[in-house]
């Protein structure tokens, strides 16, 4: 896995039995990209599978074949909007094609992170990283992978950090949801879209994380102040910070 993820997924990859190797966080035209890496180290064990989770579109397809149904019987058809950021791209794109074929006006939204391609690539057709970095992990990209490709996207949005992390702790302290920066993308994300269609509208994202697997470093005040997010936290929810 890129050496960029948190100690808490390492540690609790690790108790499960793992053998997790953390290695640099470099360009997927890279060969030594974690994906290469992963891919050649199945190749040299026996009884070994390389999953790939990225360009592997079974992944899509569970999407289509399941959370794309749950979302349209939970809603009773009534889903006006969806909305979800991309690590793989599977949730997205898997989502959108089923519900695609239930109503074609439901709008699917991509929501990206500071430093992605794909808020340009969607928005205006180049695959050009967004200004900056993010604090999150596990989503946004570098290229398009298989199972985005050719995803029925209609609009993407670009999340900043600070609205990530402020939704992140509105959640926690306002609806009692413990996630992580991702899910805050997500809504903060969902929340955008909701005011842009007005009222009367259904729109759908998902929670993907939770805030134990980034209690160290999204929870620590010092940390924060480092990457100059702790102005994104009100002070009336700065009390569930250690340092």
């Amino acid at each position: 896995m890129p050496d960029t993820q948190s100690q808490e997924k390492i540690d609790a990859l690790k108790v499960l039995g793992a053998d997790v190797r953390p290695v640099p966080a470099v360009t997927f035209d890279n060969p030594d990209n974690y994906n290469h890496q992963a891919r050649r180290y199945a190749e040299s064990l026996e009884n070994a599978v390389w999953t790939n989770q990225f360009d592997n579109t079974a992944n899509r397809r569970a999407h289509v074949e399941t959370t794309g149904p749950e979302i349209w019987e939970q809603t009773g058809g009534r889903v006006s909007a969806v909305t979800f950021s991309t690590g793989t791209g599977g949730t997205l794109a898997g989502v959108g094609e089923y519900l695609k074929t239930k109503n074609p006006d439901v709008q699917v939204v991509l929501a990206d992170p500071q430093g992605s391609v794909l808020y340009n690539h969607f928005t205006h057709g180049k695959l050009e990283r967004s200004e900056g970095s993010s604090i999150t992990e596990g989503i946004g990209q570098g290229r398009v992978t298989q199972n985005l490709n050719g995803a029925p996207v209609d609009r993407a949005i670009l999340v900043l950090d600070s609205e990530a992390v402020a939704m992140t702790f509105y959640l926690l302290h306002e609806e009692g949801f413990f996630v992580g920066a991702s899910s805050g993308l997500n809504v903060a994300a969902a929340v955008r879209v909701a005011k842009d269609m007005g009222p009367g509208h259904t729109v759908v994202t998902c929670l993907c994380d939770s805030g134990q697997r980034y209690y160290a470093r999204l929870f620590n005040r010092e940390w924060l102040k480092s990457k100059d997010l702790l102005d994104s936290i009100p002070e009336k929810y700065r009390d569930s910070l250690h340092c």
